[in-house]
């Protein structure tokens, strides 16, 4: 394991596991927040390398079976006290499975971690977004945080709040509990640069399981894009990256 401690932020104090799976715990301590924070299955778009963003595209036959395999996993561990997802039809599908997994009645519904809105990017493929679109491929790519992409979309800073206090309220609710929450690849990244203080975040992979602990205003990362339990199914070995240009 790699650990990495932010001098300039000694609020912040993470452990960082790169890939690889974590035993489960049989309970948590009074006060700390496990959030097992899922990336939703496979899209029709991600197979594709079309930009979501905030529009929406269906699981493919890939992404239902990623979802079963995540359901399964998460409903053999330690039961969670409550599943959270983005408002966005793939993350909901997947969080769905795995509520029935763990015996949980409803998925609670959180806007604010929905995926990144990057304005005239959406619906557009990869390879050709610097071409059709040069200053939101721009605004995308910068090092300029605050930087809002063209066509209504939002700065990585804009992401970085919104997401960051997302996963803090839902922290503040659960002291001494286990919850899932589902979302998205540029969320996820967001977190992990936001909290790190890293300049990336590597891949993100649909499907995968990230484990963060949060205690005493200080953010632990358990591990980060385990899909282990993916071995039988495959996932998109691109994963997610918004640090570089996708293919």
């Amino acid at each position: 394991m790699a650990t990495c401690i932010i001098s300039n932020e000694p609020r912040i104090d993470i452990i960082v596991g790169i890939t690889t799976a974590v035993e489960a715990p049989v309970k948590i301590p009074h006060n700390v927040s496990e959030i097992v924070v899922v990336r939703h299955g496979e899209t029709t778009w991600n197979a594709s390398g079309i930009i979501q963003g905030c529009l929406e595209s269906e699981l493919n036959e890939i992404g239902w079976k990623q979802a079963v395999a995540i359901a399964e996993r998460l409903g053999g561990e330690l039961k969670p006290a409550a599943v959270y997802s983005s408002d966005l039809k793939r993350a909901k599908n997947t969080a769905e499975m795995i509520a029935k997994a763990c015996h949980i009645p409803e998925v609670i519904v959180v806007p604010e971690l929905k995926e990144r809105h990057v304005g005239s990017l959406q619906g557009l493929v990869w390879s050709e977004i610097q071409e059709k679109e040069p200053e939101a491929y721009h605004a995308f790519f910068s090092s300029q945080n605050d930087l809002e992409i063209p066509g209504g979309g939002e700065s990585f800073d804009q992401l970085c709040d919104r997401s960051v206090a997302a996963l803090e309220e839902i922290a503040s609710r659960h002291k001494g509990e286990r919850v899932v929450v589902v979302t998205h690849g540029g969320v996820l990244r967001a977190i992990y640069m936001s909290i790190t203080r890293e300049a990336s975040a590597g891949k993100i992979m649909n499907g995968s399981v990230n484990v963060l602990h949060h205690s005493d205003e200080k953010w632990l990362f358990k591990s980060w894009s385990d899909v282990s339990h993916l071995n039988e199914v495959g996932y998109l070995q691109r994963g997610f990256n918004g640090d570089a240009l996708q293919q």
